[in-house]
């Protein structure tokens, strides 16, 4: 598996997981401090995509390489948010946070999300795992803080 840096249209860089030149999932990892929930900075996962019908292990790789990426950049935590327009305990969400919860993610409740949709915010303590590069081949950029599209809301 590996997850080299692609520069997108918006000078974005997302992050792709490939196996045997097949891309399995993409995310955007950004070192933001300001999400407004959560204590300190961290890389923050925008944009997590999966391809569809792939099996939870995507998920846990996934989480593995963030924890992993956080630590070897000195945060101390991954956030993600994920939409939540029920309640957290109503399925199908239920069970997609009982699966993220099961791979080491936290729910920290839910709120307005970065795009100002209601969320369910995730956090994952940083850790370094040295014996992930026998599974991970990791070629990513270092995260760079967010642009502020807040403040021009």
């Amino acid at each position: 598996m590996t997850s080299p840096a692609t520069p997108t249209a918006s000078e974005d860089r997302s992050a792709g997981l490939f196996e045997d030149g097949r891309l399995l999932a993409c995310v955007i990892p950004e070192h933001d401090p300001g999400l407004g929930w959560g204590q300190g900075p961290c890389v923050f996962l925008r944009s997590v995509h999966t391809l569809p019908g792939q099996s939870d292990d995507i998920t846990r790789l996934i989480t593995l390489w963030a924890s992993d990426f956080a630590a070897r950049h000195g945060l101390h935590a991954v956030r993600a948010e994920t939409l939540a327009r029920r309640a957290l305990e109503a399925e199908p969400l239920a069970a997609l946070l009982r699966r993220l919860t099961d791979t080491g993610w936290d729910v920290c409740g839910s709120g307005s999300g970065r795009d100002g949709d209601r969320v369910a915010r995730l956090e994952l303590p940083a850790e370094h795992r040295p014996g992930l590069h026998a599974l991970i081949s990791c070629q990513v950029h270092a995260p760079q803080p967010a642009p502020d599209d807040r403040s021009s809301a």
